[in-house]
């Protein structure tokens, strides 16, 4: 009898004591990246000392070796250079556009070249603008409206929608294939409205394609801001005569090598199961990349280095891996699956922060049912940090290539509502960085990692999506 109260008594209390070992863990970890975080001083070298790390570009070189380097200084088992090609798109002298209401009467206005885009004839485009609200208005207006003529895609982001991802969906269409399907139409070339909720002089880039269109027949595609945008679409309006005038000097360029940066700590119970956290290393030229994507790799660093220094002892294989070349290509996050896939490594577990450096609110995942319940039944542990969401949904452009029945993909959510503030555009800079939003994410990040590590993934599961 007295044995068999002891094990009933053993069993009750077995879960507050791991309870409470988690709870103590966690607390150590947000301890340690609010007290001795690395992550704002690592972005403010990539950000100030770097710069806009386009690929293929010297800058994103020197954030290669500037990260490899930080990586050695951690102490980690093993950090070495994932070799990768990448494009290598170069935007030349500063755009220039204007509206003309009448012969010399003319209104300069904000515009930059789309990522990839061609370049302008050498004196530039002046053409008639025929305005639509979206890839599907060009059959309506029809050829006879466009041929000859620049086409203005003016529709906006849906601010009615409070998931801003959602609200950039809706309309990052237009910018990705707008010049493509313009293109079959006889235009000259394309205006893109800047896919961003506020109301500014920034112009947002971004990458977009042209598909199968022979490059002769390739067309100029360049982003407006905003308020240009608004004074385009109500100058149109009142006289529909109007020119608009664009020059850009861009330039596609072979494709040079690139690296993936990666640095691990060995498991020290199944270190043949990895489980990858990261974020992307290249960004665009016209900011300093802090937000997209300086934030998510300095964070996805400091994960490593928090569970290091709080004395935890991973039973799985963690690695952080900073990718190259998301931004006009995928090349990193598809070369790491290629690598991972011909070395036959199995991934159990992949995490991405590239939704800016905000407060976090949770994580949205790509996994079964099951492994789901699982995550959220650790929903209390991250009460205390005012972490809530813990929801199906998208994880991360570079950790997708992964993808398999066995694999849970996570993505870091932060409040969203000012990222697209700055997505893009030249306002993506160190100053618009909070350095305790951003070492909450790295807190938040590594403690969904200890987790995950310490109870493991439910395999054999097929996964969604």
């Amino acid at each position: 009898m007295r044995t068999t109260l002891l094990l009933l008594l053993l069993v009750i209390s077995t879960p507050f004591f791991a309870q409470s070992e988690d709870e103590r863990q966690l607390r150590a970890i947000y301890d340690k990246a609010l007290t001795n975080g690395k992550a704002y001083d690592w972005l403010n070298h990539l950000s100030n000392q770097i710069g806009g790390r386009l690929s293929g570009s010297v800058q994103a070189q020197q954030a290669v070796d500037y990260t490899r380097e930080q990586l050695d200084s951690l102490g980690l088992d093993r950090v070495w250079l994932q070799p990768v090609m990448v494009p290598k798109w170069v935007r030349g002298t500063p755009e220039f556009a204007f509206i003309e209401t009448k012969p010399g009467v003319t209104t300069n206005v904000p515009i930059c070249a789309l990522g990839g885009s061609v370049a302008t004839p050498d004196v530039g485009i002046k053409a008639n603008i025929v305005e639509v609200q979206g890839i599907e208005d060009l059959e309506k207006v029809g050829r006879e409206n466009i041929e000859g003529k620049i086409v203005f895609y003016n529709r906006p982001m849906d601010p009615k929608l409070i998931s801003t991802f959602a609200s950039y969906s809706g309309c990052v269409d237009q910018r990705y294939a707008g010049a493509a399907e313009a293109g079959k139409f006889g235009a000259l070339g394309v205006i893109v409205r800047s896919v961003t909720l506020r109301l500014d002089d920034y112009p947002h880039t971004g990458s977009m394609s042209y598909g199968d269109t022979p490059v002769s027949e390739r067309i100029p595609a360049a982003a407006i801001s905003t308020k240009g945008a608004e004074l385009l679409s109500t100058t149109l309006k009142l006289n529909p005569d109007i020119k608009f005038y664009f020059k850009q000097n861009c330039k596609q360029l072979d494709d040079v090598e690139s690296y993936n940066v990666i640095g691990e700590i060995q498991g020290s119970t199944y270190p043949n199961e990895v489980m990858v956290v990261g974020g992307h290393l290249d960004s665009w030229d016209l900011g300093d990349g802090s937000h997209d994507d300086g934030a998510g790799c300095v964070q996805s660093m400091d994960v490593l280095r928090l569970l290091k220094e709080t004395g935890y002892k991973p039973k799985r294989t963690l690695r952080v891996v900073l990718f190259m070349n998301e931004e006009n290509g995928l090349r990193g996050g598809n070369k790491y699956a290629e690598v991972a896939r011909r070395k036959n490594e199995k991934h159990v577990f992949a995490l991405e922060s590239d939704s800016g450096g905000f407060t976090p609110r949770g994580f949205s995942f790509n996994c079964s049912d099951e492994n789901l319940k699982q995550i959220q039944s650790w929903a209390g542990l991250f009460e205390p940090y005012l972490i809530h969401m813990f929801v199906e949904g998208y994880s991360g452009a570079d950790i997708r290539p992964l993808m398999d029945q066995d694999l849970v993909l996570a993505g870091l959510r932060p409040d969203s509502q000012r990222y697209f503030d700055h997505h893009h555009a030249e306002n993506d800079t160190f100053e618009h960085v909070n350095k305790r939003e951003l070492e909450l994410g790295a807190a938040t990040m590594a403690s969904l990692v200890y987790l995950i590590d310490k109870y493991g993934t439910i395999p054999n599961k097929k996964i969604k999506g």
